[in-house]
């Protein structure tokens, strides 16, 4: 009956796809989950399969293998080749953005807009889908990722800032968000403040506390791992940080509570992080710890049957390739010489740094022997006792590559490390940054319809909005009303801005009704508490984060706030 019910379900697949150019036209369903693998191009998946296959003889395949069904073209609004902040961003709103910009409008570049931008939105926010599920469905909204939790992904979906580096404007409004589930790194980042918002509304907070989310029965939490981001899979040590495919079964268990739907979103966010590092390990099994998570939310949605699942990327990243030039006669290889090394090592690069500098000198050869399999070259060991990051050296400091032949090696430790592990392979890299071809689609639909074939970055977020009900155009006209300009809503009302005191980070805005100066509003950027009244003595939280931009000067804030001064 099941080996039945799967054929239908392919089948159901097979008969109604849904091309690039047809993405409205989807069955909506109750709950979306939003997987996305950070920096990863095809070849990383390739490797990770490859990887897994030859571990395991009988796993030849990732759970996202039968799903797989297109290609995403994804690049900011100016530029082909985009960093993670515009190209999720894009997914999440449909309004492809400029590189650091977190779900905010772009100015206009003139010649090379990709798209036309419209330059009075410049530094609007843009609301995303995740925005509008809460919102407008009453669906609950979840983030799961590996890295610190201002970091530009999880940030894309429910913050919004010029600055993807501006922390400071970002987490308060991830917090003030009300996400119903967040679990991932960023301990140090989450303030008193904000954690005692969280607590005051109902939130369970987790730092550190891998027994306390394993037990915790609330139907709002945050879970926090690491002062920043969490530990490389290949390195996490199981008692203190959880797996990402537990980090997603938990937040699925919680947000599937609601009648009224869920929105997921899912970030394997280091696999990025080790392409920068052209660490082929860390890439490999970062993305199947990723693509377990993938497999969790899959076996819910098969049993669940309003549950959408969609996996891709956000842009490749290192040019990494399965074979390299340097590599002689490496495409007449075995896949024992090409694999059995990259299944050798049990440590990241950055683990194998922070091991190296943990021990004494003496002590490294037998690290590698036990953790790689050989010993390091005398040409490796100069380059190591020569780096400037070692502190076990045997070398002083400041006579360190004076006498040394090895400067083709990184000056970095954990470069060096990366640099170590990929020559003894015959993986390839082209650049340390981002690259730009089409990266990868997958997704699961109960009744079978999915995007098919090659779609761009506006197209897939249109397809997520079909999901919900919302049209083309739903998101960008929510924007302007919801992140609509302070002096185009309160037009013939005082308005005063205070600058911020010292530790604060946003102004305040002071808005009086000439009339009667009882009526009064007192709006604190990057938070969705608005205050009333001429003592402030009335607190209204709304469901909506007001954003402040210096660049402008502006508060951007739903334009109904003015009814509350009539």
């Amino acid at each position: 009956m099941k080996r039945l019910l799967s054929l239908l379900i392919l089948l159901a697949f097979v008969l109604t796809p849904v091309k690039a150019a047809d993405v409205q036209n989807v069955k909506q369903t109750k709950n979306v989950i939003l997987f996305i693998t950070d920096g990863t191009s095809l070849a990383t998946i390739s490797t990770a399969r490859w990887m897994q296959w030859y571990s395991n003889p009988d796993k030849p395949n990732l759970f996202i293998d039968p799903y797989i069904c297109g290609t995403v073209r994804t690049h900011s609004s100016n530029a082909p080749i985009g960093d993670s902040a515009p190209t999720t961003s894009c997914y999440m709103s449909g309004q492809p953005s400029i590189t650091g910009f977190v779900s905010t409008y772009p100015y206009d570049c003139g010649k090379d807009d990709i798209y036309p931008v419209d330059p009075d939105r410049a530094y609007q926010p843009t609301m995303t889908v995740l925005e509008a599920a809460k919102m407008f469905k009453g669906a609950s909204a979840g983030l799961v990722f590996t890295c610190e939790f201002p970091h530009a992904t999880p940030a894309d979906c429910s913050a919004h800032s010029y600055k993807r580096s501006k922390y400071e404007w970002i987490a308060p409004q991830m917090v003030h968000n009300d996400l119903s589930v967040v679990i991932g790194g960023g301990v140090s980042i989450l303030d008193a403040d904000m954690e005692k918002y969280l607590r005051d509304n109902g939130y369970a907070v987790y730092k550190n506390d891998l027994k306390g989310m394993r037990s915790d029965s609330h139907d709002k939490m945050w879970a926090l791992y690491g002062d920043r981001e969490m530990a490389y899979d290949i390195d996490r040590n199981p008692e203190e940080q959880p797996s990402i495919e537990e980090m997603t079964r938990t937040a699925i268990k919680k947000l599937s509570k609601n009648e009224k739907g869920f929105f997921l979103m899912v970030e394997g966010s280091k696999v990025d992080w080790a392409a920068h590092a052209n660490d082929p390990v860390a890439m490999a099994t970062d993305y199947l710890a990723f693509d377990r998570a993938v497999g969790a939310a899959l076996e819910f949605a098969r049993q669940n049957g309003e549950t959408t699942v969609i996996i891709t990327s956000d842009h490749g990243n290192s040019g990494i390739s399965i074979g390299r030039e340097s590599c002689k006669g490496y495409d007449k290889l075995t896949k024992d010489q090409l694999f059995k090394q990259l299944t050798t090592y049990k440590m990241s690069a950055e683990g194998f740094a922070k091991k190296v500098n943990s021990i004494p000198n003496s002590e490294v050869q037998a690290l590698f022997r036990e953790n790689a399999g050989f010993e390091l070259s005398k040409e490796e060991m100069d380059a190591l006792n020569n780096c400037k990051d070692y502190k076990y050296s045997p070398i002083p400091e400041a006579e360190r590559h004076e006498k040394s032949k090895s400067s083709m090696y990184s000056n970095s430790l954990t470069g060096l490390m990366s640099q170590i592990i990929t020559n003894h392979t015959c993986i390839g890299f082209t650049t340390h940054g981002h690259t730009g071809e089409e990266v990868f689609l997958a997704s699961y639909h109960p009744e079978g319809t999915r995007p098919m074939g090659m779609l761009t970055n506006i197209e897939l977020n249109h397809y997520m909005c079909g999901l919900f009900g919302f049209g083309p155009t739903f998101l960008s006209d929510m924007s302007n009303k919801y992140f609509a300009r302070h002096a185009d809503v309160f037009a013939g009302y005082n308005c005063e801005i205070i600058p911020a005191k010292e530790g604060e980070v946003s102004p305040t805005l002071v808005v009086t009704n000439k009339k009667d100066k009882k009526k009064k509003l007192t709006i604190k950027g990057f938070t969705n508490i608005v205050k009333q009244g001429k003592k402030a003595e009335n607190e209204i939280r709304l469901n909506s984060v007001v954003v402040y931009v210096d660049k402008n000067n502006t508060f951007y804030l739903p334009d109904s706030l003015a009814d509350l001064l009539k």
